[in-house]
Protein backbone atom coordinates (compact mmCIF):
# COMPACT_ATOMS: atom_id res chain seq x y z
CA UNK A 1 0.00 0.00 0.00
CA UNK A 2 1.99 3.11 -1.61
CA UNK A 3 -0.40 5.74 -2.17
CA UNK A 4 -0.87 7.65 0.28
CA UNK A 5 -3.32 10.31 0.75
CA UNK A 6 -1.19 11.85 3.35
CA UNK A 7 2.07 11.05 5.41
CA UNK A 8 3.79 12.03 8.38
CA UNK A 9 7.23 10.91 9.58
CA UNK A 10 9.25 12.21 12.70
CA UNK A 11 12.00 11.84 14.70
CA UNK A 12 12.79 13.35 17.96
CA UNK A 13 15.44 13.49 20.80
CA UNK A 14 16.24 14.86 24.02
CA UNK A 15 18.18 18.11 23.94
CA UNK A 16 18.99 18.16 27.77
CA UNK A 17 16.80 21.00 28.14
CA UNK A 18 14.22 20.14 25.62
CA UNK A 19 12.48 17.41 23.06
CA UNK A 20 13.28 18.73 19.54
CA UNK A 21 12.86 17.34 16.48
CA UNK A 22 15.61 15.73 14.38
CA UNK A 23 13.34 14.97 11.28
CA UNK A 24 9.85 15.90 10.11
CA UNK A 25 9.09 14.75 6.77
CA UNK A 26 5.07 15.46 5.53
CA UNK A 27 3.15 15.11 2.84
CA UNK A 28 -0.38 15.44 0.73
CA UNK A 29 -3.11 15.93 3.35
CA UNK A 30 -0.99 15.41 7.03
CA UNK A 31 0.93 18.53 7.96
CA UNK A 32 2.54 19.23 11.49
CA UNK A 33 2.84 22.61 13.34
CA UNK A 34 5.97 23.87 14.76
CA UNK A 35 6.05 22.63 18.24
CA UNK A 36 4.99 24.32 21.47
CA UNK A 37 6.26 23.70 24.86
CA UNK A 38 3.08 23.77 27.61
CA UNK A 39 5.26 23.93 30.57
CA UNK A 40 8.81 23.99 31.72
CA UNK A 41 9.48 20.63 31.74
CA UNK A 42 10.81 20.48 27.86
CA UNK A 43 8.29 18.28 26.75
CA UNK A 44 7.34 18.94 23.05
CA UNK A 45 3.93 19.29 21.83
CA UNK A 46 3.12 18.76 18.59
CA UNK A 47 -0.52 19.35 16.23
CA UNK A 48 -0.89 17.62 13.64
CA UNK A 49 -3.11 19.23 11.00
CA UNK A 50 -5.46 17.35 7.94
CA UNK A 51 -5.92 20.51 5.59
CA UNK A 52 -8.66 18.46 3.61
CA UNK A 53 -11.17 18.87 7.03
CA UNK A 54 -12.14 14.93 7.03
CA UNK A 55 -11.49 11.68 6.36
CA UNK A 56 -13.22 10.68 2.66
CA UNK A 57 -13.86 7.51 0.07
CA UNK A 58 -10.24 5.51 -0.10
CA UNK A 59 -8.39 7.88 1.84
CA UNK A 60 -5.05 6.60 3.28
CA UNK A 61 -2.69 7.62 6.16
CA UNK A 62 0.37 6.77 7.19
CA UNK A 63 2.28 8.10 10.62
CA UNK A 64 5.40 7.18 11.71
CA UNK A 65 6.94 8.40 14.67
CA UNK A 66 10.39 7.85 16.70
CA UNK A 67 11.61 8.62 19.90
CA UNK A 68 14.78 8.36 21.06
CA UNK A 69 16.22 7.73 24.96
CA UNK A 70 14.67 10.23 27.19
CA UNK A 71 12.84 11.94 24.38
CA UNK A 72 9.23 13.30 25.70
CA UNK A 73 6.19 14.09 23.57
CA UNK A 74 2.99 15.20 23.07
CA UNK A 75 1.01 14.60 20.14
CA UNK A 76 -2.12 15.39 19.61
CA UNK A 77 -4.40 16.86 16.33
CA UNK A 78 -6.00 20.16 15.91
CA UNK A 79 -9.67 19.17 16.08
CA UNK A 80 -12.10 15.75 15.77
CA UNK A 81 -10.72 12.98 12.71
CA UNK A 82 -13.74 13.43 10.73
CA UNK A 83 -15.19 10.42 8.68
CA UNK A 84 -17.58 11.03 6.08
CA UNK A 85 -19.50 8.91 3.62
CA UNK A 86 -17.44 6.06 1.94
CA UNK A 87 -19.59 4.33 -0.50
CA UNK A 88 -17.20 2.30 -2.53
CA UNK A 89 -13.81 2.29 -0.35
CA UNK A 90 -13.47 2.72 3.42
CA UNK A 91 -10.80 5.39 4.79
CA UNK A 92 -7.46 3.98 6.66
CA UNK A 93 -4.89 5.18 9.14
CA UNK A 94 -2.05 3.48 10.43
CA UNK A 95 0.54 4.62 12.38
CA UNK A 96 3.24 3.43 14.35
CA UNK A 97 5.18 4.07 17.50
CA UNK A 98 8.75 3.40 18.17
CA UNK A 99 9.98 4.06 22.13
CA UNK A 100 13.45 3.80 23.53
CA UNK A 101 14.23 3.55 26.90
CA UNK A 102 13.28 6.28 29.24
CA UNK A 103 11.26 7.87 26.56
CA UNK A 104 7.54 9.45 26.98
CA UNK A 105 4.80 9.56 24.27
CA UNK A 106 1.42 11.08 25.17
CA UNK A 107 -0.78 10.46 22.01
CA UNK A 108 -3.98 12.33 22.82
CA UNK A 109 -6.25 12.66 19.31
CA UNK A 110 -9.11 14.78 19.41
CA UNK A 111 -12.40 12.19 19.15
CA UNK A 112 -13.08 10.17 16.23
CA UNK A 113 -16.34 11.21 14.57
CA UNK A 114 -17.92 9.00 12.70
CA UNK A 115 -20.97 10.86 9.94
CA UNK A 116 -23.52 8.42 8.15
CA UNK A 117 -22.19 5.59 5.83
CA UNK A 118 -19.02 6.13 7.03
CA UNK A 119 -16.12 2.90 6.91
CA UNK A 120 -12.92 3.56 8.60
CA UNK A 121 -10.49 1.23 9.82
CA UNK A 122 -7.31 2.51 12.13
CA UNK A 123 -4.40 0.44 13.11
CA UNK A 124 -1.67 1.84 15.60
CA UNK A 125 1.37 -0.36 16.71
CA UNK A 126 3.46 0.88 19.83
CA UNK A 127 6.80 -0.59 20.07
CA UNK A 128 8.72 0.15 23.52
CA UNK A 129 11.98 -0.66 25.12
CA UNK A 130 11.49 -1.56 28.57
CA UNK A 131 11.69 2.09 30.53
CA UNK A 132 9.53 3.76 28.11
CA UNK A 133 5.95 5.46 29.28
CA UNK A 134 2.86 5.69 27.02
CA UNK A 135 -0.34 7.76 27.93
CA UNK A 136 -2.57 6.95 24.67
CA UNK A 137 -6.55 8.04 24.39
CA UNK A 138 -9.18 7.72 21.78
CA UNK A 139 -12.68 8.47 22.25
CA UNK A 140 -15.59 7.41 19.19
CA UNK A 141 -18.09 9.65 18.81
CA UNK A 142 -21.45 9.21 16.11
CA UNK A 143 -21.69 11.88 13.66
CA UNK A 144 -25.01 13.40 12.52
CA UNK A 145 -27.08 11.95 10.25
CA UNK A 146 -30.47 13.73 8.21
CA UNK A 147 -32.66 10.94 9.69
CA UNK A 148 -31.02 11.77 13.83
CA UNK A 149 -30.22 7.93 13.90
CA UNK A 150 -27.08 7.78 16.65
CA UNK A 151 -25.18 5.28 14.65
CA UNK A 152 -25.74 6.01 10.60
CA UNK A 153 -22.34 4.88 10.01
CA UNK A 154 -21.53 1.23 8.94
CA UNK A 155 -18.16 0.11 10.23
CA UNK A 156 -15.63 1.35 12.70
CA UNK A 157 -12.58 -0.90 13.75
CA UNK A 158 -9.75 0.13 15.50
CA UNK A 159 -6.85 -1.95 16.31
CA UNK A 160 -4.04 -1.20 19.02
CA UNK A 161 -0.89 -3.35 19.15
CA UNK A 162 1.44 -3.00 22.03
CA UNK A 163 5.47 -4.76 21.80
CA UNK A 164 7.79 -4.63 24.63
CA UNK A 165 10.94 -5.53 23.87
CA UNK A 166 9.46 -6.95 20.81
CA UNK A 167 6.61 -9.23 23.12
CA UNK A 168 3.15 -8.25 22.28
CA UNK A 169 1.66 -7.32 25.28
CA UNK A 170 -1.50 -5.66 24.20
CA UNK A 171 -3.87 -6.57 21.65
CA UNK A 172 -7.09 -4.51 21.59
CA UNK A 173 -9.48 -4.75 18.59
CA UNK A 174 -12.71 -2.55 18.68
CA UNK A 175 -15.33 -3.09 15.88
CA UNK A 176 -18.33 -1.25 15.64
CA UNK A 177 -20.69 -2.42 12.77
CA UNK A 178 -24.31 -1.29 13.13
CA UNK A 179 -25.64 -3.36 10.00
CA UNK A 180 -25.21 -6.68 11.99
CA UNK A 181 -24.70 -6.10 15.77
CA UNK A 182 -27.45 -5.12 18.44
CA UNK A 183 -25.42 -1.45 19.04
CA UNK A 184 -27.57 -1.16 21.96
CA UNK A 185 -27.42 -4.82 23.82
CA UNK A 186 -24.25 -6.08 25.92
CA UNK A 187 -21.08 -5.96 25.09
CA UNK A 188 -21.33 -3.76 22.57
CA UNK A 189 -22.63 -0.16 23.34
CA UNK A 190 -24.77 -0.79 26.12
CA UNK A 191 -27.35 2.03 26.12
CA UNK A 192 -24.44 4.82 25.27
CA UNK A 193 -23.61 6.36 21.75
CA UNK A 194 -19.66 7.20 22.65
CA UNK A 195 -16.65 4.98 23.78
CA UNK A 196 -13.52 6.16 25.47
CA UNK A 197 -9.96 4.25 25.81
CA UNK A 198 -7.44 4.86 27.45
CA UNK A 199 -4.07 2.95 27.48
CA UNK A 200 -1.17 3.77 30.04
CA UNK A 201 1.89 1.40 30.00
CA UNK A 202 4.87 2.58 32.50
CA UNK A 203 6.52 1.03 35.09
CA UNK A 204 5.80 3.05 37.83
CA UNK A 205 2.10 1.44 37.87
CA UNK A 206 1.74 0.19 40.78
CA UNK A 207 -2.10 -1.60 42.32
CA UNK A 208 -2.69 1.16 44.89
CA UNK A 209 -2.39 3.79 41.54
CA UNK A 210 -5.15 1.53 39.78
CA UNK A 211 -7.45 1.98 43.32
CA UNK A 212 -7.01 5.78 43.15
CA UNK A 213 -7.84 6.10 39.80
CA UNK A 214 -10.87 3.40 40.09
CA UNK A 215 -11.73 5.63 43.38
CA UNK A 216 -11.68 9.26 41.34
CA UNK A 217 -13.96 8.25 38.53
CA UNK A 218 -16.74 7.58 40.79
CA UNK A 219 -17.89 4.32 38.85
CA UNK A 220 -21.59 4.97 40.54
CA UNK A 221 -22.53 7.15 37.92
CA UNK A 222 -25.81 6.94 35.92
CA UNK A 223 -24.01 9.25 33.26
CA UNK A 224 -21.45 6.71 32.54
CA UNK A 225 -20.40 3.42 33.07
CA UNK A 226 -16.16 2.63 33.51
CA UNK A 227 -14.41 0.01 34.03
CA UNK A 228 -9.94 -0.31 34.30
CA UNK A 229 -8.02 -3.87 34.24
CA UNK A 230 -4.20 -4.02 34.58
CA UNK A 231 -2.37 -5.12 32.15
CA UNK A 232 -0.04 -8.66 32.33
CA UNK A 233 2.80 -5.65 32.06
CA UNK A 234 2.90 -2.29 34.61
CA UNK A 235 0.44 -0.63 33.10
CA UNK A 236 -3.56 -0.59 32.65
CA UNK A 237 -6.60 0.19 30.61
CA UNK A 238 -9.62 2.40 30.87
CA UNK A 239 -13.28 2.17 28.80
CA UNK A 240 -15.67 4.39 29.41
CA UNK A 241 -19.35 4.10 27.95
CA UNK A 242 -21.23 7.86 27.89
CA UNK A 243 -23.26 9.70 25.98
CA UNK A 244 -21.14 12.70 25.27
CA UNK A 245 -17.77 13.38 25.01
CA UNK A 246 -17.48 15.79 27.11
CA UNK A 247 -18.03 13.39 30.27
CA UNK A 248 -15.42 10.93 28.45
CA UNK A 249 -12.89 13.66 28.22
CA UNK A 250 -13.68 14.54 32.08
CA UNK A 251 -12.75 11.27 33.08
CA UNK A 252 -9.71 11.06 31.02
CA UNK A 253 -8.46 14.56 31.90
CA UNK A 254 -8.61 13.30 35.50
CA UNK A 255 -6.96 10.30 35.37
CA UNK A 256 -3.78 11.54 33.29
CA UNK A 257 -3.72 14.52 35.71
CA UNK A 258 -3.21 11.91 38.14
CA UNK A 259 -0.51 9.89 36.52
CA UNK A 260 1.25 12.72 35.71
CA UNK A 261 1.18 14.79 38.79
CA UNK A 262 2.35 10.87 40.50
CA UNK A 263 4.62 10.41 37.75
CA UNK A 264 6.08 13.17 36.71
CA UNK A 265 5.36 15.93 39.13
CA UNK A 266 3.06 17.90 36.90
CA UNK A 267 -0.65 17.69 35.98
CA UNK A 268 -1.75 17.54 32.10
CA UNK A 269 -1.61 20.66 30.34
CA UNK A 270 -4.65 22.34 28.99
CA UNK A 271 -3.63 21.38 24.59
CA UNK A 272 -5.75 24.88 23.29
CA UNK A 273 -7.86 24.08 21.04
CA UNK A 274 -10.48 26.44 21.32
Amino acid sequence: MTDWTGVLRMDVEDRGKKTVARNVYFQGALKVMRPVYLDDSGQACYYILNPGGGYLDGDRYQIQISLREQAKLTLTTQSATKVYKTLKTHAYQESEFHLKSGSFLEYLPDPLIAYQHARYRQKNVFRMEKGATLIYADIITPGWSPDSKLFSYQLLRLINEIYLDDELILFDHIKLDPSSQKMDGMGIMEGYTHLGSMIVVGEQTSSELVNRLYDAMDGKSDEYKVGISELPVPGFTIRVFANSTQVIERIFTECHDIVKREWYQSGSCFLRKY
